[in-house]
This record gives structure tokens, sequence and C-alpha cells, in this order.
């Protein structure tokens, strides 16, 4: 039973303000959101294209490659098996149909991206439904109004379930992760599933067990330790005395079996056939966790704020609102899930985005809560904030690309050139097509908050997360070539490999010095180019810096260099294909 009495509430909401969101709207963000800059664009380096090159691995017959995720014949031990289980999958059962309107290679990348609109449907489900259970609860609901006129429960808590699931879509940081192809998607939509777990635990216990332990299995197969600890975390902090859950804290007997049933399904026989690959897996997983660096934390105080733009604000500020409350339901639930995802970042070694991305299921929740306790002018000044930002940003993107095309303005334009070497722009116009109509939506958004004065609460979640929409539609339509341009390995791959078709003599390997695997899987994707660990390897492929080569500080620099090549955009990285004499 808990000990606040509930006129202390500090959520103060009228019925009209707990007004149904159109679901039309709602799923055309969902849409606009995942499908743009999903398709019709190169992997880029890092994670992007080492994910696909596990997948095309797998599909390619190499030993053990379903298994044990590798990239050509290099163990790529930093993660578990899960995204290239489902992106190979999908690969081997897509790619003849997309074959038929692409090319063998773009058939497949298309393929390889499917799977993140399953990650999307399941973290925007999971934390839609999960929000909803906790927000109809009475611990949440607002103040009673001395005439009535408050929400039903049932509208209260779908007004909290659609703020927080527009609030992660708003989540800048995790825009451009959740439409690349690696093991980020899956960690979050893995996290969002596990947060309606516990909830569901609440009413129904054993199906939110069950949800719980192939929540937590699955995490661990996307990305280890590092995917299933926070989970872990959060699920025993849950379940502490005094906590709503306390009572059901058997269940999670149940729940532990399920995810190490699992993830045993898959290391005992990953341990017998892959000896290396496990040793590698485990020498990674040691290394991933220590006490973070002085510049680990500078990284940390600098990158997150914008990673969790803006929902981190607005939960802190939910914590301070209901901060007498920290064993409802509805608060101690989320909390506990950011603050497992905390200590396994403050417990990282090397943290950055993928372990940043696990604090935006619990930021966006916590968010949520944040909004019925706000006054009137505070959330109108947010609505005016959110509208003049995501509208310089648009202008913005749209002044680049005037700039990129027409040279004008002269300033913006050659800092753009600086950026993009000699990249040729011409206008797409089916992207452009979309670009305009993307904006015109984005206009009448603005005008129908200006002139409608809505009364439902989630219009400033509407306009932060159509404003970030429309800048990564801006971004994925217009800007698209000049970004695969300056991030894609397509044309130094092709050139690498017309130069290994005229020098490689028959039966010679090709091994590599410096080489990172961002590159080595861009090869292996765009040009089959696999690399040979033998060091009586005749030809050396070596990435290193136009400054070393410059300083005479290159390794093996008096070996005749066959080919040169790099990508016209990095100034800092180029590639020497030499034979060793």
């Amino acid at each position: 039973m808990l000990s606040q009495d509930l006129r202390s509430t500090p959520a103060r909401l009228t019925a009209t303000a707990a007004a149904k969101l159109p679901r039309p709207f709602l799923l055309c963000v969902g849409l606009v959101y995942i499908l743009a800059g999903l398709f019709y664009r190169d992997p880029w380096k890092t994670d992007d294209v080492t994910g696909l090159a596990t997948m095309l691995t797998a599909l390619s017959g190499q030993e053990h490659a379903w298994l044990l995720p590798q990239v050509g014949q290099l163990a790529q031990a930093q993660d578990g098996p899960l995204v290239t289980w489902v992106g190979a999958f999908s690969i081997w059962a897509l790619r003849p149909l997309f074959e038929l309107f692409y090319s063998s290679l773009d058939a497949a990348i298309i393929a390889s991206r499917v799977p993140n609109l399953l990650w999307f449907a399941l973290l925007t489900g999971s934390i839609w439904y999960g929000t909803y259970l906790l927000g109809r609860r009475p611990e949440s609901q607002p103040l009673a109004l001395p005439f009535g006129g408050e929400p039903s429960p049932r509208d209260y808590g779908r007004m909290l379930a659609d703020a927080a699931l527009l609030l992660i879509v708003a989540t800048v940081g995790i825009v451009w992760r959740m439409h690349e192809t690696s093991e980020v998607p899956a960690v979050i939509a893995c996290q969002a599933l596990a947060f309606y777990a516990v909830a569901r635990m609440l009413d129904h216990p054993v199906s939110g067990a069950v949800t719980l332990g192939v929540a937590v299995g699955l995490a661990f197969l996307a990305r280890g330790w590092l995917g299933g600890l926070p989970l872990i975390l959060a699920a025993a902090l849950a379940f502490l005395p005094g906590h709503p859950l306390a009572n059901e804290r058997k269940w999670l007997a149940a729940s532990t079996l399920i995810a190490a049933t699992l993830i045993l399904l898959w290391w005992i026989p990953a341990r017998t056939f892959g000896p290396y690959w496990t040793e590698s897996w485990l020498l990674w997983t040691g290394s991933a966790f220590a006490w973070p660096s002085a510049r680990a934390w500078g990284s940390i105080l600098r990158d997150l704020p914008w990673f969790l733009w803006p929902t981190w604000p607005l939960a802190l500020l939910a914590l301070w609102r209901w901060r007498g409350w920290f064993r409802a339901p509805h608060v101690a639930i989320p909390l506990s899930f950011a603050i497992g995802a905390l200590l396994t970042l403050l417990a990282s070694a090397d943290p950055f985005e993928p372990e940043y991305s696990t604090l935006a299921v619990p930021s966006a929740i916590l968010a949520a809560l944040a909004l019925p306790t706000l006054r009137r002018g505070v959330i109108n000044t947010l609505d005016w904030f959110a509208m003049m930002c995501f509208s310089l940003t648009a202008a913005t993107v749209w002044l680049g690309w005037v700039a990129l095309q027409a040279g004008w303005p002269a300033q913006i334009a050659a800092n753009i050139v600086r950026q993009t070497g000699s990249f040729q722009p011409h206008p797409a116009w089916p992207a452009t097509t979309f670009a305009v109509l993307g904006t015109l939506a984005w206009i009448a958004l603005v005008r129908w908050r200006l002139r409608s004065h809505p009364a439902g609460l989630w219009r400033g979640t509407a306009l932060s997360a159509g404003g970030l929409i429309t800048t990564w539609l801006l971004l994925a339509t217009l800007w698209m070539p000049a970004l695969d341009y300056v991030r894609s390995y397509r044309g130094v791959s092709a050139s690498l490999a017309a130069a290994l078709e005229q020098y490689r003599r028959p039966g010679e390997c090709v091994r590599t010095q410096g080489l990172g695997s961002g590159q080595r899987a861009s090869f292996l994707v765009f040009d089959g180019i696999e690399f040979s660990f033998d060091g009586n390897c005749p030809l050396l492929l070596q990435q290193l810096s136009p400054r070393s080569l410059q300083s005479g500080e290159a390794w093996m620099a008096g070996h005749p260099a066959l080919w040169e090549g790099r990508r016209e955009p990095d100034r800092h990285e180029m590639f020497r294909l030499l034979r060793l004499q």
C-alpha cells in the first residue's frame, strides 16, 4: 500500500488536455521516421557496414559464420549473433525479390535493412503499451478537480503513452542509429520490450516474466553483457523490497531460466565449434568494463546531453516533481531502467553512442510523466521553442542544399566544397519532391498550432517529433547523394578491386596493416575483397595518413606501391597496395 496521499499528486490535468491524438498522425509520424533514410543509400562506416558484412559472410558459407559473426576471416567478437541471424535470414528470403529491380549488392543492402522495421515496431509498441499500463494505474492519476472534469484513467494513460512514443521519436541521438544495420536498434527494442514486461508483471506476472526473460536473452545475444546488463540491473532494482513488484520476485526465477536458456543454446555450440571466437569474445567483454578515464568522462558530459535531447531535461524535472513517489510503479519502473543503463554506462571502458542509447527509452518515459506537472505557460514556451528550433534547422538544410547546387551564398558553398571535395551535385527531383512535401507538412503543423490553439497536452511532443522528422527527411532526401559520397567506400573499393585484378598473380593473398574493421567490412561488402592473416602474403594493403607518408613514417615505405587510393573528402586517411620484396 502506497504511503502517499493521492491528493498530493503533482499532476494537474483536465479531460480536454488528455484529448485523443489522431491515430493517422501517429502512424504517419512512425512511417516517415523509419522509412526516411533507411533505403537507397550505401552502408556507412563503421557499425553500419560491419553489421552487413557479418550477414553476407554468414550467407557465403564460411565455416560457423552463422553461429559466430565474422567479417570474412576476421572474428567479429564485439557483439552477439542476433543481428547477424535476423539480417542474414532477411537477405536470404528477400534478396531474390529485390534482384528483380536492383543489382545483387543493392538488393542485399535493401533486404538487410528490413529488420529495422521490426526493431522499430517492437520499440514503439512496447514503449506505448508499457507506458499505457502504468499511466492508467491509480497512483499516476492527476489531481481530482473539485467539480469534476479530470480525464478518465484510460484517457490519461493513453495521453502519457502517446507522449512517450513521440518523445522517443524526437530523441536526437538515436535517429541515425535506428536506421543502421548494427546491434543498436535491436538493443533499444529489447530494452523497450523489457520495460513493457516489467510493467505487465503488475497485473499478469506470468506473461510478464516470460516476456522479460525473452527480452534479456535477446539483448544479450545482440550485444553481450553491454546489452543484457542494463536490463538485469533494472529488473533487480524494480523488485527491491518495498517496491510495488516486491511480492512478485518469485517470478524472476522464470525470467532468469528463460534468458539463460536462450543464451546457453547459443553459447554451448559456440564454445564447442569456435573456441578462438569465444575466447576473443570473453577478452573483449572483459576489456569493455573499466572505470572510465578522464577523457571518457569529458565525452559523456559533452555528448550525452545532445544525444538525449529533448528528453533528459524533462526526465530530470519529472523526478523532481514526483520525488515523493519513487516507490509508485509509474516512477519506480522507468527510474530502475534509467539507473541500470546509467550504471552500465559509467562502468564502460569506452562509452559512446551504443551505450548512450540505452538511456533513450527510460528518459522518454520519465519525460512524458513531466508533462502533466507543467504549467500552461511553460508548455507554451516549449511549443514556441520547438517551432523556432526546428524551423531554423529545416531552413538551414534547405539553404545548404541551395548553396551546394547553385554556389550561393558563396561562403556557405565554399565551406561545403571543402567538406565534399569534388562531388558533383545534381538535383534528384523525386527526392526533392519528398523534401518539399515534408517541408509543407511541417509548415501545416506549425500553422495548426498557431491558429487552433489545441488543448491536447501532446501538442508540444507532436511539434518536437514532427520537427525532428522533417529535418531528418530533408537530410535523407536532399543531402543523401553528398552524404554517400563523403561516407561510403564504394568508389575506393572499386578502385582497389581493379588494382588487385591487374596486379595480383594467381594464388597470391593480401594481408593488411592498420586497416580498421569498418574499412575491412566495406571492401568485403562492395567488392568481395577478403584479406588473409598469413604473414607471408606478398601483397600488403596499408591504411595510413597522407601526413605519415609524406614524413616518411609509413611502415615499409621503401617497397613499391602498386596502387594508392582514398576517399577525397577524407583528408586523414589513404590506402596503399604494396608488393613486398
